[in-house]
């Protein structure tokens, strides 16, 4: 929006504001921050008052005047200091963003990752003076840290340095063969220890088994844990325990079964039973337990939890928790549907179109939600012969209404599937506005009507050659069509509803669809989306209509007939006087042909009397037995999915962080934390000082272990709680040479 088009919205506008919204503006000029809106200056403060700007910042990103992003970059914060105060303010008020009372807290140069850095180049040979150099304080400080013995300048004092910096004895920490020949040595089972709290689990006793941690140390698989805080964000086990309140008592409870499932997610365990692919005490370690539940087990909770029929309730409860935080992700979705394929033969179930197939298998169809950023926000099962136009109009536009509010509009992007001019009329009066590609093949436009078009959308700078026109659809509706011409010659068409949404944002928001594609791929790929966690079915509507499955054959069969009739009408105009033709296998002349012609012509004008005597639909009932009409299985679907989701979300928030790390963010955030999920490291409880230390051993790269310390920098600041235990979160990364 250019800064002629603001004034008439913000008429007070000073020269020196920086324009971030249609609602918002920002001006750092002079000693002052000040925040405007149509009304004029709204906030302000000094420029040096760093819980000002946080503050002022924080209520304009709560009261929705501009995206996240944008208004973190007009403020100078980073995006995830913004998201963690607006949190801070919604859950505390003003008083939760003042910084806490500064005292005697520890050395303020020679912390423990200062002392970790040097202590390693003490070991390397380098002097007193180098140290001191390389890690950035006096050599006054290297020499005291010596006397205290925090240092040791000899191999010999090096182990006793450590002690004294981590804070944990090596020798205390159980390690991996030790471990695995305990687990492999248990009488009632492999790494079944915990024998008192599961015989009174069989009791009923108790409701679940406590997490107790040990020092242990390599755990494989550790470094999930750096996920956990995300994951609670998410409110896993918040809303999780909100729905279903617990499990019957039992040792592993519905705490350890959420994280369990979340956990597996995260190290793509793909199915209860890849549990057997790993050692189910370090799998345990995680959990505070003594290992993880067994493939039965877990089903059986499954199973249990399948039984309350709450996991439509889960999946909303989690969703109104993901619009909650984040409104200004809501102002564009995008929906598309996924089919799930069915690869059994016991159940006969409806056909969808596999994309990635090429052809239609029997399986369900899911329509997805994702926000802005492509990230999911909600899903439905469709039935059996439900479109995206059907389901958009009968729950998944009332489901997003509900979740934004009955004045917000919102524009909903799709693909041709939910192409309907008629719709598209109603649903702008609704409050929604469409952007989609056109149907059908519009004439071309000349070439020169297109214009280079550059420019920043959403933060991301894009160039199209575009044309834009005002046309009317069947119906009388008339919408903008933009069109980008690309190097070929080819025109793609979008058009949309939305009036004042610039040409150059239609363009991008249409074509980022590939966002959510590759959603799609990625969560078969690595969280395994198509995964069937039963095959139980359920009955389905026995009076849902279908093609009338006779009347398809007959049709096929006067297509194929027509074809051949054709075929045979081009040789007979071919055919010489007296010369034969080959129909087949034959050779025939022309009586026989003409013959064979008239027949064709009588067995197509039967066919269609038949066809024309069936409906061209019939109930499901009355071709198949009701015993036989069935759907697979919603209700375990909905919440491994639920969680499945949850977990993908929780890895995006994490991908934020490192933005700044990652030149090729997109390319390289989610794979570097793959790395980090499966990464080896100590867990090393502090009962004491109420910390739970998970100490990684380092990637494969100094660049990958340098983001893991900063990426544990910024997770440390939460000082999340682990649940069910007074033991907050403390990650360390070694210190990687510069």
């Amino acid at each position: 929006m250019s800064r002629l088009q603001l004034r008439s919205r913000l008429p007070l506008l000073p020269d020196a504001a920086e324009v971030v919204s249609p609602d918002l503006a920002v001006v750092r000029d002079g000693p002052l921050f000040v925040l405007l809106n149509a009304s004029g200056a709204i906030y302000q403060c000094k420029q040096d008052d760093e819980v000002g700007v946080r503050l002022g910042s924080a209520l304009a990103a709560e009261l929705g005047l501009a995206p996240v992003a944008v208004l973190a970059r007009a403020c100078r914060l980073h995006r995830a200091t913004l998201h963690r105060d607006r949190a801070k303010l919604e859950a505390g008020g003003v008083e939760a963003l003042q910084p806490g009372k500064r005292g005697p807290k520890g050395p303020h140069k020679l912390t423990s990752t200062v002392l970790r850095k040097a202590q390693r180049a003490l070991a390397g040979g380098a002097s007193q003076r180098q140290v001191a150099s390389r890690v950035g304080v006096s050599e006054f400080a290297i020499r005291h840290a010596i006397r205290k013995g925090l240092l040791a300048r000899s191999s010999a004092d090096v182990q006793a340095a450590s002690v004294a910096v981590l804070g944990v004895e090596d020798e205390a920490l159980t390690r991996p063969r030790e471990r695995a020949e305990q687990d492999q040595a248990c009488d009632s089972g492999v790494a079944v220890k915990r024998l008192d709290e599961r015989a009174l689990a069989r009791l009923g006793q108790i409701a679940q088994a406590a997490p107790a941690f040990v020092p242990t140390e390599a755990v494989s698989g550790a470094g999930v844990l750096l996920a956990l805080p995300a994951l609670l964000g998410q409110g896993l086990l918040e809303v999780g325990e909100g729905v279903y309140g617990g499990l019957r008592n039992g040792f592993f409870g519905l705490r350890s079964i959420l994280l369990t499932f979340a956990f597996m997610a995260l190290l793509r365990i793909k199915t209860p039973e890849q549990l057997t692919e790993h050692a189910p005490g370090e799998l345990g370690l995680l959990l505070g337990l003594d290992r993880v539940p067994e493939v039965k087990t877990l089903r059986r909770k499954l199973y249990e939890l399948g039984g309350r029929q709450l996991a439509r309730t889960f999946a909303q409860r989690l969703t109104e928790r993901w619009a909650k935080a984040e409104p200004s992700e809501l102002g564009l979705l995008y929906v598309d549907g996924h089919v799930r394929p069915y690869h059994g033969r016991t159940h006969t179930l409806p056909m969808h179109h596999v994309q990635q197939r090429g052809r239609p298998m029997p399986g369900t169809k899911d329509f997805h939600v994702n926000d802005r950023r492509a990230d999911p926000l909600f899903f439905v099962t469709a039935e059996a012969n439900a479109g995206l136009l059907a389901t958009l109009d009968s729950t998944l536009l009332p489901e997003i209404r509900r979740l934004v509010g009955p004045q917000r509009r919102v524009t909903v992007v799709f693909d041709r599937e939910g192409w309907s001019p008629k719709r598209f009329a109603q649903w702008k009066d609704e409050g929604f506005d469409v952007l989609t590609y056109r149907k059908g093949k519009p004439s071309s436009w000349r070439e020169k009507s297109f214009q280079q078009v550059r420019g920043v959308v959403g933060g991301e700078r894009v160039e199209y050659r575009l044309a834009e026109r005002q046309v009317t659809l069947p119906g009388g509706l008339r919408v903008r069509e933009i069109r980008r011409l690309t190097d070929d010659g080819h025109q793609t068409a979008v058009i949309t509803t939305h009036e004042k949404l610039p040409r150059l944002a239609v363009a991008q928001r249409m074509f980022s669809r590939w966002r959510q594609e590759n959603f799609f791929r990625y969560m078969r790929h690595e969280f395994a989306l198509d995964h069937l966690c039963t095959y139980a079915v359920e009955p389905a509507d026995p009076k849902r209509e279908i093609p009338h499955p006779e009347r398809a054959k007959l049709k096929q069969k006067l297509s194929s007939t027509r074809s051949a009739l054709v075929k045979l009408l081009g040789q007979r105009f071919e055919m010489k006087p007296g010369v034969p033709a080959r129909v087949g296998r034959r050779q025939i002349a022309e009586a026989e042909m003409d013959r064979l012609i008239r027949d064709h012509e009588a067995q197509i004008e039967r066919l269609k009397r038949r066809v024309v005597a069936l409906p061209e639909h019939v109930t499901i009932d009355a071709v198949l037995d009701r015993s036989k009409i069935v759907q697979l299985e919603r209700e375990r679907k909905v919440l491994v999915d639920g969680i499945k989701l949850l977990a993908y979300r929780a890895e995006s928030s994490l991908a934020r962080l490192i933005e700044p790390f990652f030149a090729r963010h997109e390319e390289e955030a989610r794979k570097f934390l793959k790395s980090v999920f499966t990464a080896t490291a100590d867990i090393v409880p502090d009962p004491r000082a109420r910390r739970l230390t998970v100490r990684f051993h380092g990637l494969a790269s100094p660049r990958a272990t340098r983001a893991l310390g900063e990426l544990c920098a910024l997770v440390n600041e939460d000082a999340t709680l682990y649940p069910g235990t007074n033991l907050r979160l403390h990650f360390h990364a070694p210190v990687s040479q510069e």
